[in-house]
């Protein structure tokens, strides 16, 4: 998460430290150099997702079309170039960096309040100044890339140390990221994500060694310097007394500057002068309020030392050095073969969160963009607790004898004071026999087991009986049935114009490009169109841990927001069904579509039935938008909104939704390799 001020010190003190660079020249000087390697830049993907996240839309659940089109453009910047990516991704949040990640979510909890009053006052996006990244972005980019063809590493640390690790062991010829931890680590070249132009291939390289001589320190110093300012591991709030003495003693050599940069010079000066050596840092550990854990400073120096390295700072005798054997495998799942397959799967990014509930019990979710002042839509959090509860279920009680251990969820949601973690007990998904044998569920083959797969994924969503409708439809449509079918279920409020909008937002999506897409303008945004987008992408997250964990009924590719889902395209639909207009309308004069739209709408009212849940016309008529072109009637789209829906259902489907064949094993979790190079949309509809 990087030292606080640093980056832009760098920038305004230490200018000889900030050099523009070619990275095709640096490509090509390494072709000289090892003829035999390929340049490669490994990427901190998670400090890069905001700066690739471009299109003009962002607060109505993501531009998904476009942002997979700007995701391929970058991709082929670079291999154009001859430069190899290899992108990684957090895949846990350390608990010595809880605290850290609990300030930012209440920081972002503000920002998104802030967020939605002023889309409520203004009836508008506001500027990028008030920018918060659609929900659930990092973790649908990881399979973008994947999808794409790129090597996609999801971490069992931290990422920037696995990243900084892995320059430094494959002799990458550069890190791509905005951290400043990357300044840091003795490592590759650290080149800025935020000065990339893309077009040229020309960034701004941050030199560590031109840094170190501005402050009159070594490459051993920086780990030191860099504790002693407040970081991930040493916070800030135990060092103002140290600051304090180091200002005493070294004046401001410019008046101009802020007293943090006036800081950074004297924390740097007084390090200048202190022998490098352990006794060194026991004085300092002496000297410092670090309170009853006296190991903190030498715990933050180890989190830079990267595998090989040695530090005149730390013994190499010390107990606590660090290795890089990834997490202890004191794990909650005691079956090696389950355990191992789920940390392979986990680190190419091929499942989602199930590594981690069978490691150590331990899963988060950060902020997602919900109005905590609609008091009709609970947090999504809440909704989609008794799935993950059954996914526990499935993942934790193969083998258990007894009780079944309970995982700690750390999410995001109004009234939940992020204190400590929420304790959630497993709950069996209802199932004729109990929970499945989860080995039997990742390991076995044939057609019963591939059912079983299928059932018990429903089962999870309370949606079994309707396992022969949804296997007839094409996959990503099934998913999308699922989850909407579900949301119907546990939000009451939902109404019949918001399963309209849905239903007709799935179909309409079908037919058009990203270029299509982001010509759609909105003369309006509906504020609680922006939080049912944000509630249905997490929705899609909890799909795809629900599929992992039961084995992969579906691939992981049929379960992406841009199969199913667009921002700006929702906000359209919502409106149009809220204001009451026809389903021809609703359809965009595309009588192909009307078959299907009553077929998917009987579907999910189905499953509303069997639960005794009517869903009810609930029309907000505040919604509106201008300067849609009113079609012509159409006598085929003659039935009008009623005030509940609840037609029987038929299969006639088959032909426009119809299942195609899938490949099964392990192919099956994200296409097969030969399809992995870029997602094939659903041919277009007839105009």
């Amino acid at each position: 998460m990087g030292i606080k001020g640093l980056q832009g010190f760098v920038t305004r003190v230490c200018p000889d430290a900030c050099r523009t660079v070619d990275l095709k020249e640096v490509a090509e000087k390494h072709h000289i150099d090892h003829p035999d390697i390929p340049p490669v830049i490994v990427v901190d993907a998670m400090s890069c997702v905001r700066h690739w996240y471009t299109p003009e839309s962002w607060v109505c659940g993501g531009q998904w079309r476009e942002y997979l089109a700007n995701l391929e453009a970058f991709i082929k910047a670079f291999t154009a170039a001859g430069i190899t990516l290899v992108f990684y991704f957090d895949g846990v949040v350390e608990e010595k960096k809880r605290d850290e990640w609990i300030k930012r979510r209440w920081q972002n909890y503000k920002e998104i309040a802030a967020l939605f009053q002023f889309v409520k006052t203004h009836r508008k996006q506001p500027g990028r100044g008030m920018f918060v990244l659609p929900s659930a972005l990092p973790t649908f980019t990881r399979y973008a890339l994947k999808s794409l063809g790129q090597k996609t590493v999801c971490t069992l640390k931290e990422a920037d140390f696995e990243v900084a690790a892995y320059g430094l062991q494959h002799n990458c010829i550069g890190i791509l990221g905005q951290d400043s931890d990357y300044l840091i680590y003795n490592t590759s070249p650290y080149f800025s994500i935020e000065k990339l132009c893309l077009d040229k291939l020309v960034t701004v390289m941050y030199c560590r060694e031109a840094l170190c001589r501005a402050l009159g320190l070594s490459l051993t110093h920086l780990p030191l310097f860099a504790c002693l300012l407040g970081n991930d591991v040493v916070p800030e709030s135990l060092l103002e007394g140290f600051w304090n003495k180091c200002l005493a003693t070294c004046p401001p050599r410019n008046k101009s500057y802020n007293r943090r940069t006036n800081v950074i010079l004297a924390v740097a000066n007084y390090i200048s002068r202190v022998p490098c050596s352990y006794s060194s840092l026991k004085h300092l550990e002496e000297m410092l309020p670090l309170g009853s854990d006296k190991t903190l400073l030498l715990r933050g120096m180890e989190s830079y030392l990267l595998p090989g390295q040695q530090s005149p700072w730390i013994p190499p005798t010390a107990e606590h050095l660090k290795t890089f054997s990834g997490v202890e495998e004191t794990a909650m799942c005691q079956d090696k073969e389950i355990f191992q397959l789920a940390k392979e799967q986990h680190i190419q990014s091929e499942n989602y969160v199930v590594f981690n509930i069978l490691s150590n019990g331990v899963i988060e979710c950060s902020n997602s963009l919900e109005d905590d002042r609609d008091t009709e839509i609970p947090g999504q959090a809440l909704i989609f607790r008794p799935v993950r509860q059954h996914v526990y279920s499935v993942l934790l009680e193969s083998g258990k004898g007894g009780a079944c251990p309970s995982v700690k969820e750390w999410f995001v949601y109004f009234g939940n004071p992020l204190q400590q973690p929420e304790v959630i007990q497993p709950v069996q998904p209802p199932l004729p026999g109990g929970t499945p044998n989860l080995k039997t569920l990742w390991f076995a083959k044939g057609p019963e087991v591939e059912k079983q797969r299928y059932s018990t994924f429903l089962a999870c969503f309370h949606l079994q009986d309707l396992m022969e409708e949804l296997q007839a439809l094409e996959a990503p449509v099934a998913g999308f049935c699922c989850l909407l079918a579900y949301l119907m279920l546990q939000v009451h409020s939902l109404s019949l114009e918001d399963l309209n909008a849905f239903v007709a937002l799935v179909l309409c999506l079908r037919g058009k490009s990203a270029s299509q897409l982001e010509r759609l303008q909105l003369m309006e945004v509906d504020s609680r169109a922006v939080h049912l987008g944000a509630v249905f992408i997490r929705g899609l997250t909890t799909l795809l841990m629900a599929n992992s964990a039961c084995g992969f009924p579906f691939r992981m590719d049929d379960l992406m927001p841009w199969q199913v889902f667009d921002g700006k395209l929702f906000q359209e639909k919502y409106q149009r069904s809220h204001r009451n207009c026809s389903v021809e309308e609703l359809l965009e004069g595309n009588e192909s579509l009307y078959t299907p739209f009553q077929n998917l709408k009987s579907l999910i009212c189905k499953a509303c039935i069997a639960k005794k849940r009517t869903i009810q016309s609930r029309p907000r008529r505040r919604g509106f938008v201008a300067g849609a072109q009113q079609r012509e009637f159409n006598p085929r789209f003659q039935q009008a909104h009623r005030s509940s829906f609840v037609p029987p259902y038929h299969n006639q489907m088959r032909g426009f939704l119809w299942r195609s064949p899938q490949p099964k094993g392990r192919e099956h979790r994200m296409g097969h390799p030969d399809q992995r190079r870029r997602f094939h949309l659903p041919p277009r509809s007839p105009r």
